[in-house]
């Protein structure tokens, strides 16, 4: 699965990415996990699975997701808890949840 974690400018989501991938290595998961900002998208939708985007893109979040879900990316908002986390636990949780409802969001439209 591979995994893009976007915030406003892009540093806090680097935390996250760290705490994801090291998660995932706990559980026996095999994930490619990156940190990115908003302004690398839409450009960098296409070459992933999923997108976690950060409470602080809440006001462009429904854009956000328009766009993933497109191209088949499954997306999800990850709350402020996330990022205050000192595990990758609530994340990881949500980028597999998203992961396996890919389809689910295409169909309903």
């Amino acid at each position: 699965m591979r995994i893009l974690v976007v915030c406003g400018a892009g540093a806090s989501s680097a935390f996250v990415a760290h705490r994801v991938r090291h998660t995932a290595e706990s559980r026996g998961l095999t994930v490619s996990v990156h940190a990115g900002s908003e302004s690398d998208l839409p450009g960098s939708l296409g070459p992933i699975d999923v997108l976690l985007v950060g409470p602080q893109l809440a006001p462009r979040y429904e854009k956000i997701r328009s766009q993933a879900v497109k191209l088949g990316v499954g997306v999800a908002m990850l709350e402020a808890t996330v990022f205050a986390s000192q595990n990758g636990d609530e994340a990881l949780d949500a980028a597999i949840y998203a992961f396996k409802s890919r389809g689910w969001a295409e169909a309903a439209k």
